[in-house]
């Protein structure tokens, strides 16, 4: 063979290691579009639930006539900088104080709209369970990108590390470490 067959092979042999290369970042790109859009939807689900809440506070305590302080956690959160996972941990403390409010003050159901406040959590709730479910599924296609050979050299090179779940565990216990690997 001459040397121009041997030099056109392993130019051929380049171009089709770089297309792979290319195709295969672009797949990893691909994912964390999808994994930023859903977690900017989960933002904004969070940020609509915080403000229901945020909106109750002054239609339970106009109807219970009280002094002490409803849904002291929304208070609070409104100075701290949270994460997603962090923010849904606490709004759901806060949701079931509302449903205290909700359930043990028979005044508050003739509130209008606190019953549309309570009909909004119950749809962000349902909205909230859809998108953790379909980021789940997207990190689970990133990471066995970032861990199946041959697209882990890309993820090597490129410095892609894998994600963590959005895992729904209990929130009612006490472990606060529950989004894993």
């Amino acid at each position: 063979m001459s040397v121009f067959f041997i030099t056109l092979i392993m130019i051929i042999f380049i171009c089709l290691i770089l297309v792979w290369y290319v195709n295969t970042y672009n797949k990893f790109q691909s994912f964390i579009i999808r994994i930023n859009e859903v977690e900017a939807n989960i933002d904004t689900t969070l940020r609509k639930r915080f403000d229901l809440l945020n909106k109750s506070i002054s239609i339970i305590k106009g109807n219970i006539k009280t002094e002490e302080d409803v849904l002291g956690l929304i208070v609070k959160l409104r100075s701290r900088k949270l994460s997603n996972f962090d923010l849904d941990r606490q709004l759901y403390e806060a949701i079931n104080e509302f449903n205290y409010y909700k359930d043990n003050y028979p005044e508050l159901s003739e509130s209008d709209a606190l019953l549309k406040i309570d009909i909004s959590l119950n749809e962000s709730e349902h909205e909230i369970t859809a998108l953790r479910k379909y980021y789940n599924d997207i990190i689970t296609d990133y990471n066995k990108l970032v861990r199946k050979f041959p697209s882990n050299l890309v993820a090597m090179i490129s410095k892609y590390k894998e994600k963590t779940y959005y895992d729904g565990k209990n929130m009612n216990d006490d472990i606060t470490n529950d989004f894993k690997l």
